[in-house]
């Protein structure tokens, strides 16, 4: 069949002229998404730096908070670089972008610590987080209506797939910077000044994506559309008016990138910060079990792309979400098992139960002055430490452990990072093991196995969609229509998700409740594709266009 190249009186491009598409715009899409995602690779050192706390989890949380905000911008970037993109071409918009991105990264390394510029330091922070959001919010419509207005039909699911790889391409290559700066760098000098190095890097990457980008020429699509003036003058308004476009819209945002995003940044991100948390695996053994499992995902993502060439787009998404719903939390209580049996272990024969009055916690208490309650204190040392613990409504405040009780009282008046350590030491007599964790080399196999079960699931709804989006939207207002759902649906639904999962374990201090976050979105993906995707995206929107 011909490509909407052919269809437009255009030649089909050759197979070097492919190739140099691909490559291009998946080097520049690894380039961009390492630049947004170097910055939860470093989670930990940026939260020291920038939003130091006595209190670990609201550290944390903050930190999350500025990944979320970079997150929340995106459908505004969408919107702006859709419009550019529907209005001027597709090649030059994204030209902006990658360059947006790679100069708000590298702005990150150069800031001074909260200690030295004091609040400046996170509102700058917050700010170039603002910027990498709009620049992202352009990027991934422009490279994936590129490659898929290049290619022939019977190959665009295949073809497309590099940019859905070169997502967690960018996390891969942020997880392998960051394990070679280790490596070059001591570790005190690391944590000190080392981990803005792989931010600076971003310049280098800038100068490559614009290199390679500068080679292409437009896309042939919207040449044709412009050479007949078919262009759309108002991409956005058109978005919400051409026929069947709401629907389509809402079927993008809740049949396909909620379940797609959440279940990606559970898998990795989550399942990093669960392990460095928690389960308290060293931060290198984390990044290399990280490294290892994203980089052979990524080859799952272009498995499901060529699949979705023979058997559809809608296929792979319905089974990826059935087995989602089917594995994500026995997968994690693998990794728990594997990763840190001892806790878990300890947890069963030696259980923990807090008793008290208003036994309920909230992280971001100290932020607006708020002094959480006695008990409230207890839960949250014990959710930091990742300890399973019951809670029960008692007019005394108890912390017991098999039944016995541990005195608690002279831990209320110290900070939160002492009254930590001191219940520790406290548990540990209980067979509590609070050093960090070298799992054995078959659980690191093991661990890595499951997380390369999660990469697969995250390529049945991922790897394809590229593809499914461009042949769902009309090509004069394609990259507005694609890009402002999947953006409001990755900026929210699952760039709030290391955000308000952690939120939920820090109120429920179950370790494992934050996953109801995923599995809820990813139920909700599965009705609205079940309902929703055409099976014939390109004859569906054909048929909406004559009526």
């Amino acid at each position: 069949m011909a490509s909407e190249a052919a269809i437009a009186g255009q030649r089909e491009p050759t197979d070097k002229e492919i190739r140099l598409v691909i490559g291009a715009s998946s080097a520049g899409t690894i380039f961009e998404w390492y630049d947004f995602f170097i910055y939860g690779t470093l989670a930990a050192l940026i939260g020291q730096a920038f939003f130091p706390s006595e209190n670990q989890t609201l550290q944390l949380l903050l930190v999350w908070a500025g990944f979320a905000i970079g997150f929340g911008f995106r459908p505004l970037g969408a919107i702006l670089f859709g419009f550019l993109g529907d209005r001027l071409g597709r090649k030059y918009t994204f030209l902006v972008t990658v360059t947006l991105m790679g100069i708000a990264t590298a702005g990150v390394g150069l800031i001074p610590s909260a200690e030295t510029i004091g609040i400046a330091a996170p509102l700058i922070v917050i700010f170039l987080r603002i910027l990498q959001g709009l620049a992202l919010g352009g990027e991934y419509g422009g490279a994936a209506i590129y490659v898929a207005e290049h290619a022939p039909t019977e190959k665009r699911g295949f073809y497309t797939s590099f940019i859905q790889a070169s997502v967690a391409g960018g996390f891969v290559l942020s997880i392998a910077v960051v394990l070679s700066c280790r490596f070059l760098i001591p570790p005190e000098e690391f944590a000190a000044w080392g981990w803005r190095v792989p931010f600076l890097l971003s310049l280098i990457l800038l100068g490559l994506s614009l290199w390679m980008r500068l080679k292409l020429s437009e896309s042939p699509v919207f040449q044709a559309m412009k050479e007949a003036g078919e262009t759309s003058k108002n991409p956005f308004t058109e978005s919400f008016s051409y026929p069947g476009n709401k629907k389509r819209i809402f079927v993008a945002l809740f049949g396909i990138t909620a379940g797609l995003t959440t279940i990606w940044y559970t898998a990795f991100f989550s399942g990093m910060s669960f392990l460095r948390g928690p389960m308290r695996v060293d931060d290198l053994t984390v990044e290399i079990i990280v490294f290892v499992a994203g980089f052979i995902a990524m080859g799952f993502y272009l498995m499901v792309g060529k699949w979705s060439d023979r058997v559809g787009r809608k296929k792979p998404i319905i089974i990826g979400n059935i087995l989602i719903l089917l594995l994500l939390f026995p997968s994690f209580w693998a990794i728990g098992n594997l990763a840190n049996p001892g806790l878990w272990e300890s947890a069963r024969t030696a259980p923990v139960q807090v008793e008290g009055q208003q036994c309920t916690t909230d992280p971001f208490a100290d932020l607006y002055g708020t002094e959480a309650s006695d008990c409230g204190k207890i839960m949250e040392s014990l959710t930091a430490s990742g300890v399973p613990y019951n809670v029960l409504d008692r007019d005394e405040l108890r912390l017991t452990v098999s039944g016995e009780e541990i005195a608690v009282a002279q831990t209320l008046g110290v900070g939160a990072a002492d009254r930590k350590v001191t219940i520790e030491a406290a548990l540990s007599q209980y067979g509590y093991d609070f050093s960090d964790r070298q799992p054995s080399p078959a659980a690191l196999a093991g661990i890595i196995g499951i997380l390369l079960v999660l990469g697969a699931l995250s390529a049945m709804n991922y790897g394809s969609v590229a593809a499914l989006l461009a042949e769902m939207f009309p090509a004069k207002i394609r990259y507005s229509s694609m890009s402002i759902p999947y953006h409001i649906g990755a900026g929210f639904i699952g760039g709030f998700l290391p955000l308000i999962a952690g939120y939920i374990v820090a109120r429920t201090g179950d370790v494992y409740s934050g996953l109801w976050y995923t599995w809820i979105f990813v139920f909700i993906a599965l009705v609205v594709s079940w309902w929703g995707i055409p099976e014939d995206p390109e004859a569906a929107l054909a048929l909406d266009a004559d009526r």
